[in-house]
């Protein structure tokens, strides 16, 4: 099953809550939440505030993704607030195993993130551990950037990792995935897909829409 995942980062931040009300009404399968702290990426985003905020205006599954230093500090935050999914980042973290235990003692599912520049070799001793494995295709920090294409070899190369462990762990990947290449990421084995202008630019409700059906019709071979 392929889920669709759309990052908040690019809405219209004025009307937040009416851009995820659509988004919700459409089916959509869940919310990507990118939290920035200016020093992990050099960016600055949301934070406990607002993630309070977008909980009271849906039940839809949120996926916060912590691109910040040192994320442990503020998994249980996240967690009490209602978060249902904590990404942290293999390069952030002191502890990776520590993190993942903490999000599971705090009811969530787990996930680890790896930026372009990371190989994926570096989460083969966490496969166990987490519930969801995010692969940039940009750097992170800024969203509207173009998909790198160096990153479909590591997308491929981590679902053969886990098909090697016999493990159904979601592949979830992040950054300028279109209409036109969806395809490619979805080829290589993810089945979380974070978009971002591709949701929010246009018609909200219709682009839902059609990437629903375009992944429920698709033929290839996703876990």
């Amino acid at each position: 099953m392929i889920l669709l995942s759309p990052s908040i980062l690019a809405a219209d931040f004025a009307c937040l809550g009416d851009y995820m009300r659509l988004a919700d009404a459409a089916g959509t399968d869940m919310f990507h939440v990118d939290v920035m702290d200016g020093m992990f990426v050099p960016n600055i985003s949301f934070g406990i505030p607002i993630m309070e905020s977008v909980r009271k205006i849906t039940h839809t599954p949120i996926d916060v993704h912590l691109m910040i230093v040192r994320p442990e500090r503020y998994i249980r935050e996240f967690a009490r607030v209602g978060a249902d999914i904590i990404t942290v980042h293999y390069e952030a973290c002191d502890d990776i195993n520590a993190a993942a235990a903490l999000i599971h003692e705090c009811g969530c599912k787990a996930g680890i993130s790896i930026k372009p520049g990371t190989d994926t070799s570096v989460l083969e001793p966490f496969l166990d551990e987490y519930d969801l494995f995010l692969i940039m295709t940009v750097e992170p920090g800024f969203g509207g950037q173009k998909y790198m294409n160096k990153c479909t070899a590591k997308i491929s190369a981590l679902r053969a990792m886990l098909n090697e462990r016999g493990l159904e762990s979601y592949i979830e990947v992040d950054g300028g995935i279109t209409r036109d290449n969806v395809d490619t990421v979805l080829d290589a084995g993810a089945n979380v897909i974070v978009m971002g202008s591709s949701v929010f630019n246009g018609d909200i409700r219709d682009n839902v829409a059609y990437f629903k059906k375009y992944f429920a019709e698709y033929k290839g071979d996703v876990v």
